[in-house]
C-alpha cells in the first residue's frame, strides 16, 4: 500500500516537490501545509491546514493521518529545528537539523565555518556594531561592498553597493533602521567578487554528497539584470558555464568539504545543500549557503530528475546515497519564468484574477503556483509577490526559453512583471568562440598539481637513509652506499590489488605496498623505495590523496621511501569514479645473500608458516561472487570473525607487511627460502622457491585457519583444492629452514607473530607438487571454533547432530534497520535463531522489503482496521501461532501491546530501547540523556514486561556522549550499538544461555553461555 507524504511550505518550490512526489507509485497522497491554489486539489495532492510552527501538533497530526514522511521546503522551519522535533517523535523528516541549517540561518556562522574548513569564499568581516562595519568597509584592502544581514531575510538580505558610501548606508539601513528586523542584528561585509554566479545543489546523506545539475537563478527584477534584487525571477538548468570537471572541483572543494566539516564538528548534514557560487578567475568561491532547494531552482530541477524523488529521499535517510545515486534526464534543458505582481518587490495589489493556465499546460508546459489563492465561487487570484512560474523542458536552452516565454504570454494576469531573457548568460556563453584546451578533453593539470601539493608532506614523512623522498622531480634518486650496502643486487617487484580495489578506498594504499614489498622480500631484499601508479577517468583529488596517504603510511610500516609516482587521468578509458592502482617496489640484497638458496634446499627441510591477516588481496573476485549469491553486503554483521565485526571489517582487513618481522631472520642465514602466499594460494606459490625435484607436504591441522575461510568454503561450495589454489588459508608467508634451525626461527617469529611448523619437503612423486593434508577437516573445524567462540550463541556438543533453531517472529512498523541486523545474524549457519515471519502494522514499509529480499514470509496486520487493541493483538497472536513462533522480537514496533498479550508471551518477548535502562525510559531517550548531562548513554535489550521499559535486562552496550552531540548524532551512534546488541541478545535467548525466571529475573545457563 502506498504512503502519505507531507510537504511543508506554500511556494512554487513546494508545488514542484509535491508534483514530483505525487508521480511516485509508493505515494498514496501528498499533503501540503499550508500550500497554495495549485496544491489545493490536484490529483494526489491536497492542502492541509495543520500548523507547521507547532511541532508537537504537527507530529501528532502526522501520526493521526498516517503520514510516513515529511519533506521541508523553506528555511524557517529548518532553523526552528522541525527535523529534530519530528524525528524525535518517530515521524521521518527530510532536511538538515537546526545545527546544520545554521549555514543558512547565520551568515556569520557560515563564513567562520568556511574559514575553519578551508572552503573558498570571499574575504569578509562580521560585525554587531555599525561603526565597526563602516570602518572595515573604508579600510579593507579589497572592495568590501557586499553587505549581508546575517540572519534569515527571505532571500532579500543582501545589498551589493556601488561604492563605500553606499555600502556604509546599507549597514546603517540594516543595523540602525532595522530594514530586515532581527536578521540584521549582525551584518557580514564581504569582498565584491567578479564572475558568473551559479547555483550548485547536492543531496547529502551525512557522509556522501551527490551533485544535482548546476542551475542559474536571476535575482534582478528586469531584463539585462537591471532593477532591484528579488527572491528570484527565473532559472534555467543545466548551466553550460559549469563543465563536468568544474562541477567535480566544486563537489570536492565545497560540497564534500562542507559535509565533512559538519561531521567533524559533530553534526550529520542530511538533506539538500545549496551553494551559491561565483566563478572567479581564481576559481569557484562560495557566496552563500542555503540548506534546502532553491526557489525557483527547484522548479527546473524537479522536471529534470529522472529518479523517483520519494525513493531518492529514503535512500538518503537510509544512508544509501553512494550505492543508489539519483539519475537525471540527459540532453534536456529546463527554463522557468517567474510571474510577479505589479510593484514587487515593493508593495503590490492582491486579488488580481489569473486565467489561461489550462491553455499553458496544453502547450506541454508546467505551471507551479506560489502566491495564488482560490476565489470564492471559483477562479484563481494572486495573493503574493511572486505568483507563479511557467516551466518548459526542451532539447536545448534556447528552445526551452522560447517555449516558457510563449507560456507566460498565454497567461492572463493583468500587470504581471516577468523577465524575457532567462538564460541569457548561458546563451551568450554558448556563442563565444573558444579554442580547445587540454582540460576540455578531460585532463585537469591544475587538479594534478593540487594533488602533488597535498601528497608532498606524506611522501616526505617516509624519508629514510639513502633518500629524502622529495616529490616533483623527473625521477627519484637513491644512494645505496649511504644506505649501508657494499656489493648490492637490486630486486624489483610490481603488483596491484586486484578486484579488492572495487570495495576499498582508504586501505588501497596499504594493500598495494604490502603485495609489492612482500614479493621483494622473497628474494631476501630489504625494500628501499616505492613508486605508485594511479590511473582514473577524472581525477578526484581528495580521493586520490586518501589513497596515496594509505600508500605513504604503509611505506613507513615497511621501512621504504615513497620516492615518486605517476597520476594518469585518462578520460574515455575509465568511467567517472573508477580508478586503478599499480605499485613498484625496489629493494637490495648483498651479493651472495639473495634467496632462494636452491642448492641448500633438501628433502626433509621444515616449512614454517607465518599467519596472514585474512584474505589479503587475492581471490576477491571469488569472494565477491559468494557475497552476491548470499545477498550479503560489507556492512552486514559478520558470520565469522569477532563479535561486533561487519563482513567488511573482516574481508577488507589490509594485507600484512612482513618486512620488519622477517628481515632480521632472513639476514641471519637460517632461512633458505621464503614464499609469499599471494595469487595462486598455497599450491602455486611455495613451488616457486624450490628445486624442481622437491615436493611440499603440508598438514592443515598444524596451523590456525581463520573462520572466514571456513565460511567461504561452506557457503560458496568451494572445493578444498580450489581453496588451496586461490587463497592463503591463513598463511601469508612460508619459510624453508633446516630441521636444526627450525626451533630457533620459530621462537623468533612467535615472539611477534603467530607462526607454526606446517610441513616439510619430500622427494617429488608423480602428481601434484603440493599436498595439503587435513584441509577439509581443518576448514570445518575453523567454522565450528568460530561458532563456539561467539558470545551470542555457538555450536556445542556433537557437531554432526543437527541443532534445532529457535523460531523467531519480528514485529516492525518502519524501516527495519534492527530487523536487518537480525536477518544478517541469523543467516549464519552457527546461529541458534531462525526468523520465520516478519509482521508489520503498517503496509509498504521498508522493513517488509528487507524481509522479502531475505526470503522471509511477511504479514501486514494494519491496526487501523481493528476496533480495539485487544482485537489487533489477537490477530497478531494468531499469525505468530500460525508460524510456530517461539520468540518474538519488537524491532521498531510502534504499538503498545495489551497486558494479556505480554502475559502470554512472558519470557519470549524481547524489545530494544535506546538508553541504558533503567535510565531514560519512554520516548525521546536521547533528548532526556542530553538534557540530564550524562556522559554515557547506550542501548538495552530486555524482556518485555507490562510496565513500559521495565523488563529484565539481557544485553546492554554503552555509547559515550560526546561534546557537541545532538539528538541526531547521538542517535546515529546508538543505532550502531543496537545493531550489535540485539543480535547478541537474540542468540543468548535462542540458544538457552539466558532465560527469564519465575521471579522476573535473568537466569544464566553456565553450560551454554
Amino acid at each position: 500500500m502506498a504512503e502519505k507524504v507531507l510537504v511543508v511550505g506554500s511556494g512554487g518550490r513546494e508545488h514542484a516537490l509535491a508534483w514530483k512526489l505525487a508521480q511516485s507509485p509508493h505515494v498514496q497522497q501528498v499533503l501540503v501545509a499550508p500550500g497554495n491554489a495549485g496544491t489545493a486539489k490536484c490529483g494526489k495532492i491536497r492542502n492541509s491546514e495543520v500548523s507547521v510552527s507547532n511541532h508537537s501538533i504537527l507530529a501528532q497530526y502526522c501520526k493521526d493521518h498516517h503520514v510516513g514522511l515529511v519533506v521541508v521546503g523553506p528555511e524557517v522551519p529548518l532553523a526552528a529545528d522541525i527535523v529534530t522535533d519530528l524525528t524525535g517523535a518517530d515521524v521521518p523528516c527530510f532536511g538538515p537539523v537546526a545545527e546544520a541549517a545554521k549555514l543558512e540561518s547565520s551568515k556569520s556562522f557560515a563564513k567562520a565555518f568556511m574559514e575553519r574548513h578551508n572552503i573558498p569564499t570571499a574575504r569578509y568581516g562580521s560585525f554587531t556594531n555599525p561603526e565597526d562595519a563602516c570602518r572595515f568597509i573604508r579600510m579593507a584592502d579589497f572592495p568590501a561592498l557586499v553587505v549581508k544581514a546575517s540572519g534569515l531575510a527571505a532571500g532579500k538580505g543582501v545589498i551589493v553597493a556601488r561604492d563605500q558610501d553606499e555600502a556604509c548606508q546599507a549597514v546603517m539601513d540594516i543595523m540602525k533602521d532595522g530594514a530586515f528586523g532581527s536578521a540584521g542584528e549582525t551584518v557580514v561585509v564581504e569582498e565584491l567578487l567578479e564572475g558568473e554566479e551559479v547555483s550548485c545543489l547536492c543531496f547529502s546523506d551525512g557522509i556522501n554528497v551527490y551533485p544535482m545539475p548546476p542551475a542559474q537563478d536571476h535575482k534582478r527584477l528586469q531584463d539585462g539584470d537591471q532593477g532591484p534584487n528579488t527572491g528570484g525571477m527565473g532559472a534555467y538548468c543545466p548551466t553550460p558555464q559549469v563543465s563536468k570537471e568544474l562541477l567535480q572541483v566544486i563537489r570536492e572543494t565545497v560540497l564534500q568539504k562542507t559535509v565533512d566539516g559538519m561531521r567533524k564538528e559533530g553534526v550529520h548534514y542530511v538533506g539538500v545543500l545549496y551553494a551559491g557560487m561565483m566563478l572567479t578567475k581564481q576559481g569557484p568561491k562560495v557566496l552563500e549557503f542555503n540548506c534546502r532547494f532553491g526557489d525557483p531552482e527547484c522548479q527546473v530541477l524537479m522536471p529534470l530528475l529522472k529518479s523517483d524523488l520519494y525513493e531518492v529521499i529514503w535512500n538518503i535517510l537510509d544512508g544509501k546515497l553512494q550505492s543508489h545515486p539519483p539519475e537525471w534526464h540527459q540532453d534536456s534543458s529546463a527554463v522557468t519564468v517567474v510571474m510577479a505582481s505589479n510593484g514587487y518587490p515593493g508593495s503590490y495589489k492582491k486579488g488580481v484574477e489569473i486565467t489561461g493556465l489550462s491553455q499553458v499546460e496544453d502547450m506541454g508546459l508546467q505551471v507551479f503556483h506560489a502566491g495564488t489563492a482560490l476565489k470564492e465561487g471559483g477562479g484563481l487570484v494572486s495573493s503574493g509577490g511572486r505568483v507563479l512560474t511557467v516551466t518548459a523542458v526542451r532539447s536545448s536552452l534556447e528552445v526551452a526559453l522560447e517555449a516558457a516565454n510563449q507560456g507566460v504570454a498565454a497567461v492572463g494576469f493583468p500587470g504581471a512583471v516577468y523577465r524575457r531573457d532567462i538564460g541569457h548568460h548561458a546563451i551568450a556563453f554558448l556563442k563565444e568562440p573558444r579554442g580547445l584546451t587540454y582540460k576540455d578533453s578531460g585532463v585537469d593539470i591544475a587538479a594534478g598539481n593540487r594533488l602533488v601539493d597535498m601528497i608532498k608532506p606524506l611522501a616526505k614523512a617516509t624519508s629514510r637513509t639513502g633518500c629524502t623522498a622529495d616529490l616533483g622531480g623527473f625521477a627519484g634518486l637513491f644512494d645505496l652506499k649511504a644506505a649501508g650496502f657494499v656489493d648490492p643486487i637490486l630486486v624489483s617487484g610490481t603488483d596491484g590489488v586486484g578486484t579488492k580495489l572495487k570495495d576499498l578506498c582508504n586501505n588501497d594504499g596499504g594493500d598495494l605496498v604490502a603485495m609489492c614489498v612482500n614479493d621483494v622480500l622473497a628474494h631476501g631484499a630489504e625494500p628501499l623505495f616505492f613508486l605508485d601508479y594511479f590511473s582514473c577517468g577524472s581525477l578526484d583529488v581528495e580521493m586520490a590523496a586518501t589513497v596515496v596517504g594509505g600508500i605513504a603510511k604503509a611505506c613507513e610500516m615497511a621501512g621504504c621511501a615513497l620516492l615518486g609516482g605517476e597520476t594518469a587521468e585518462m578520460p574515455g578509458v575509465y568511467l567517472l569514479g573508477e580508478y586503478d592502482l599499480a605499485g613498484f617496489c625496489v629493494g637490495a640484497v648483498e651479493r651472495g645473500s639473495s634467496l632462494p638458496r636452491l642448492r641448500d634446499i633438501t628433502e626433509g627441510d621444515v616449512l614454517i608458516g607465518v599467519a596472514s591477516s585474512g584474505i589479503h588481496s587475492n581471490g576477491f573476485s571469488l569472494v565477491r561472487q559468494v557475497l552476491q549469491q548470499k545477498h550479503i553486503s560489507y556492512s552486514s554483521p559478520a558470520p565469522f570473525g569477532k563479535p561486533g565485526q561487519t563482513v567488511g571489517d573482516v574481508l577488507l582487513t589490509p594485507t600484512k607487511i612482513y618486512s620488519r618481522l622477517l628481515l632480521p631472520i632472513l639476514r641471519s642465514g637460517a632461512v633458505k627460502a621464503y614464499a609469499h602466499i599471494t595469487g595462486g594460494g598455497l599450491l602455486e606459490n611455495i613451488p616457486r622457491v624450490l628445486p624442481p625435484e622437491l615436493a611440499v607436504d603440508l598438514d592443515a591441522s598444524r596451523w590456525t585457519i581463520p573462520p572466514v575461510f571456513s565460511w567461504l568454503h561452506q557457503e560458496g561450495n568451494i572445493s578444498e583444492e580450489e581453496m588451496a589454489r586461490t587463497f592463503n588459508c591463513g598463511l601469508g608467508a612460508v619459510l624453508v629452514v633446516s630441521p636444526p634451525d627450525a626451533p630457533r626461527v620459530l621462537e623468533q617469529l612467535q615472539a611477534q607473530e603467530d607462526a607454526w611448523i606446517v610441513g616439510s619437503l619430500s622427494q617429488k612423486q608423480p602428481g601434484e607438487p603440493v599436498v595439503v593434508r587435513n584441509l577439509r577437516q581443518s576448514l570445518t573445524n575453523a567454522g565450528l571454533k568460530s561458532g563456539a567462540a561467539e558470545k551470542n550463541g555457538g555450536c556445542h556438543g556433537d557437531s554432526s547432530t543437527a541443532r534445532k533453531r529457535t523460531r523467531v517472529g519480528v514485529l516492525i512498523s518502519g524501516t527495519g534497520t534492527n530487523l536487518q541486523a537480525l536477518i544478517e545474524q541469523t543467516k549464519s549457519p552457527f546461529s541458534a535463531a531462525q526468523i520465520v515471519v516478519v509482521i508489520s502494522n503498517r503496509p509498504s514499509v521498508q522493513g517488509l522489503k528487507r524481509a522479502s529480499l531475505a526470503g522471509i514470509p511477511t504479514r501486514v496486520v494494519d491496526h487501523k482496521l481493528y476496533g480495539s487493541r485487544a482485537e489487533f493483538d489477537s490477530t497478531i497472536d494468531g499469525v505468530l501461532e500460525e508460524f510456530g513462533v517461539e520468540l518474538v522480537c519488537l524491532a521498531g514496533f510502534m504499538r503498545i501491546l495489551t497486558p494479556n498479550f505480554v502475559k502470554k508471551w512472558n519470557g519470549k518477548l524481547l524489545n530494544i530501547h535506546p538508553s541504558l535502562l533503567p535510565s531514560f525510559k519512554g520516548v525521546n531517550a536521547q533528548r532526556q540523556a542530553l538534557q540530564a548531562g550524562v556522559r554515557i548513554s547506550g542501548c538495552t535489550v530486555h524482556f518485555v514486561a507490562e510496565e513500559v521499559d521495565a523488563g529484565a535486562i539481557i544485553v546492554q552496550e554503552a555509547v559515550p556522549v560526546l561534546r557537541g552531540d545532538t539528538e541526531d548524532t547521538l542517535s546515529d551512534r546508538i543505532k550502531g550499538a543496537e545493531h550489535r546488541a540485539y543480535p547478541e541478545a537474540v542468540e543468548l535467548v535462542s540458544s538457552g544461555s539466558v532465560r527469564l525466571g519465575e521471579d522476573g529475573r535473568i537466569i544464566w545457563d553456565s553450560k551454554r553461555s
